[in-house]
């Protein structure tokens, strides 16, 4: 690090100096993707990097007409818009408009710097495609049991917190106690819910505050008989950035562990971040492993997610290209892992909500080429509208 010192200064100036960079942010036109790149660019601006420009992508056009749906999307995005916040609001923006279909291939990206009105192309077999059951169909199997762990995964704008709230709130209308939780910093359950639900509790794991917790534990027990030169050295390891891995690690095993009598439904930081939980996880498990042998029974926080009669792993994504293939990934990285997802959940489902429109049909259709594909790497899949 000492050697590279210079050159990680460097970088950072180069960063900082608007003549040789410029940062853009991008967000949707949606309430909680505004204010993410409002925290990105507040934390950036304490470090001395500054944002000139937004982006806002995927913005209802006119083309999409003026039915219900349509209506409801663009007012909704009208009022996120009308609600931006200031620090984002003051830069330079440009607006692009939805497409018909997926921003996939040469074409597709070119005729974003078209002014053109895309030609609306669509799937004539679409029609055809047998929708697979809704969201409320999964959570009936859920129910059975009376009690379990569900977690929501996948990549970061997928609708994870949406469908973590969904299935929360379901249950607790059935009249099951629920425990709805984030890993996720980005998350706001709070603003997704828009009130309290009766038989609903709802926390939060922050990084930072457990964290904090955890040294603070750990110096009011292990360190309470130190001298001081043992205090300092102490407090120097638990700067590791292992520590915060352990500290999270830690609240997600309590939230694993209270299943067992009610439903704990989490909503997990996007696929990076859910990973290196797990990877925390699987060190726990095989330090258990070696240090009980057969000694005496035992359970770890990861033998419990490897069991589907304990946990539910539920893959988030949308009906486009990209989403779907990154949830493909995260599958496959489970399956290593032991864990095997228990369904699909294709979020903001337009084929779902069959619109009227032509332009909005396009998109519907393309959508149906995605869910035949999610349907060949599930046994369960629900659409969420």
């Amino acid at each position: 690090m000492d050697k590279r010192r210079s050159t990680y200064a460097a970088a950072v100036d180069a960063l900082k100096n608007p003549a040789r960079t410029r940062l853009v942010l991008v967000a949707r036109a949606q309430t909680s993707s505004l204010k993410e790149i409002a925290r990105t660019n507040d934390e950036l601006c304490q470090i001395g990097i500054h944002a000139t420009h937004v982006v806002i992508n995927g913005v209802l056009p006119p083309e999409a007409g003026i039915e219900d749906l349509a209506a409801a999307v663009r007012a909704r995005e009208t009022a996120a818009l009308a609600a931006m916040p200031v620090g984002v609001a003051a830069l330079t923006r440009d607006v692009i408009g939805l497409r018909p279909t997926n921003m996939v291939g040469l074409p597709a990206l070119r005729s974003l710097l078209s002014e053109e009105t895309p030609e609306f192309v669509g799937d004539s077999e679409a029609s055809e495609v047998t929708l697979p059951g809704p969201l409320a169909a999964l959570v009936d199997e859920i129910e059975i049991d009376a009690h379990g762990l569900v977690l929501c995964m996948g990549k970061g704008g997928a609708g994870k917190t949406t469908i973590a709230a969904a299935i929360a709130v379901d249950l607790a209308h059935r009249g099951h106690p629920v425990h709805l939780t984030t890993t996720d910093p980005a998350a706001h359950l709070e603003e997704t819910l828009h009130g309290a639900v009766a038989g609903l509790r709802v926390s939060r794991i922050d990084p930072a505050e457990a964290t904090r917790e955890y040294r603070h534990r750990v110096m009011a027990t292990k360190g309470k008989h130190l001298d001081e030169a043992g205090r300092r050295n102490l407090a120097e390891d638990l700067l590791s950035p292992c520590t915060e891995e352990v500290a999270v690690l830690q609240q997600f095993s309590k939230a694993v562990h209270e299943s067992r009598n009610e439903f704990v439904v989490v909503d997990t930081a996007p696929t990076g971040h859910t990973l290196l939980l797990l990877d925390a996880a699987g060190s726990y498990h095989r330090d258990v492993v070696r240090q009980m042998g057969d000694a005496m029974p035992y359970t770890t926080p990861l033998m419990r997610l490897q069991d589907p009669g304990q946990t539910k792993i539920l893959l988030i994504t949308l009906a486009e290209p990209t989403p779907v293939a990154e949830a493909r990934v995260l599958q496959q990285d489970l399956e290593r892992a032991g864990i095997h997802p228990w369904a699909w959940v294709i979020n903001n489902s337009l084929l779902a909500a069959q619109p009227e429109s032509p332009f909005l049909r396009v998109r519907a259709d393309n959508e149906a080429y995605q869910i035949a594909l999610v349907e060949c790497l599930t046994d369960r899949l629900g659409l969420f509208q």
